[in-house]
């Protein structure tokens, strides 16, 4: 007979656990969760897919068992709710922690589940036997509603998801587009600042013809810790479209496993990450293509006054997946010396016939570009947030989007550079 000596948990990990066992119900599914919680930690820097990211020491500087215990009080005491506005007028809101109060739009359904998040694969190859923030958002007992649209529907509105509301916020959503469809979501991860992390897993399932974009837009508290994933299968001539804003939270880890099932199907991902001083924020995305004719473009602006900033990518390509072109760009603006700024972008490609490329830059603001402004009577800092706004506002023009989603977002980055110059 042998035995196995598990590894010495660290405080953060044993937190962790604690916060876990006295959240929500013992159910069978969760009790496996906290276990295997229990016996592989939390990630750490050997593990290729958290290279970059340390979470154990990371989460250890954040998350202390007293901590933990007084965040636990708190939330037991009783937190006052955070309420948020639509992003835009009209939208639908829905509240994952409670989805069968939302009114669905005509065409959509949301039913409340009680699916746990599976852990026991992750779809990152480099990353341990378990995913982590699968395991982490299943170990709180995070159970994921169903919101369904119809074939052959186009909503009129966006329908705004609330994810990750508030310290120790778990949620989990299972969403799926019919055959010709088109809609618009918002994933908004907003308030809370508690260290012990929130988590948010996605799901979304795009059928054949159908367009779809989806919207992160991530703001959590100077303090708050957040694990997030997107997961999506884009069907034969569906486009998939994604805008991730980056503009909060102390840890933040945001993935986008992304799959492409048919032919015809197209991805178009862009994103912004904007980073101030203490930040850790990570954006890890893979784009698997395994089938032919498909194309995908992928752009990351990222504007570091401080912090440590991370970009992984992966673009894979099957072997059956010939005439693929997929694209992939990393572009990082260092505005001060206190920020700095990992990408790694990778191509595994199997099939003959494709066009695929990447690249990373990082450097400080084109002194050609500043001094053309200046110049033409620009003052120096103003020409410079001109420059600054006009890098990472092309993100959002590339996508094409609605006007007032459009806006909004670009207020919410006008809103940070403001505060952060």
């Amino acid at each position: 007979m042998s035995v196995t000596e598990l590894r010495p948990r660290t405080p953060a990990e044993t937190a962790l656990v604690s916060l876990a066992e006295a959240t929500g119900s013992g159910e069978d599914a969760r009790r496996a969760a906290i276990e295997a919680l229990r016996r592989e930690g939390l990630p750490h820097r050997r593990i290729e897919a958290w290279h970059y990211t340390d979470l154990r020491n990371l989460m250890g500087r954040r998350l202390g068992k007293d901590q933990a215990i007084e965040a636990l009080a708190a939330k037991e005491a009783g937190e006052a709710e955070t309420v948020l506005s639509p992003l835009v007028a009209g939208s639908t809101v829905v509240d994952l922690d409670a989805p069968e109060r939302a009114s669905a739009p005509e065409g959509a359904t949301i039913v409340a589940g009680d699916e746990l998040a599976d852990w026991h694969e992750s779809p990152n190859h480099l990353d341990r036997p378990v995913d982590t923030v699968r395991l982490v958002n299943a170990a709180f007992g995070a159970r994921a509603a169903t919101l369904a649209v119809a074939a052959k529907t186009e909503l009129a509105a966006p329908i705004e998801l609330r994810s990750g509301i508030g310290a120790q916020s778990h949620s989990a959503v299972r969403v799926s587009v019919g055959d010709g469809s088109k809609a618009t979501f918002v994933e908004r991860v907003e308030g809370g600042g508690s260290p012990a992390p929130s988590s948010a897993v996605s799901h979304l399932s795009i059928g054949d013809g159908a367009e779809v974009l989806w919207v992160i837009d991530q703001t959590k508290g100077e303090a708050a810790a957040h694990l997030g994933q997107l997961n999506v299968s884009v069907g034969a001539d569906a486009t998939f479209k994604l805008f991730l804003l980056n503009a909060g939270g102390q840890l933040v880890r945001q993935e986008v496993h992304a799959v492409t099932r048919g032919e015809g199907s197209e991805i178009v991902m862009r994103g912004v990450n904007l980073l101030e001083k203490d930040q850790h924020v990570d954006v890890t995305t893979t784009l698997r293509h395994t089938h032919p004719n498909t194309t995908a473009t992928e752009t990351f602006r990222n504007v570091l006054m401080g912090g440590h900033g991370v970009f992984q990518g992966m673009i894979k390509v099957a072997r059956e997946a010939q005439k693929t072109d997929a694209k992939m760009a990393c572009n990082t603006l260092l505005l001060s010396e206190d920020g700095d700024f990992s990408a790694k972008p990778e191509l595994e490609i199997f099939a003959d016939d494709v066009q695929c490329g990447h690249g990373a830059t990082a450097g400080e603001i084109n002194q050609d570009h500043l001094f053309y402004l200046m110049s033409r009577g620009i003052p120096a800092a103003q020409a410079k947030a001109l420059l600054v706004k006009a890098f990472v506002d092309e993100m959002v023009e590339e996508l094409e989007i609605d006007e007032a989603l459009g806006e909004a977002l670009t207020a919410k980055i006008d809103a940070w550079l403001e505060k952060s110059h």
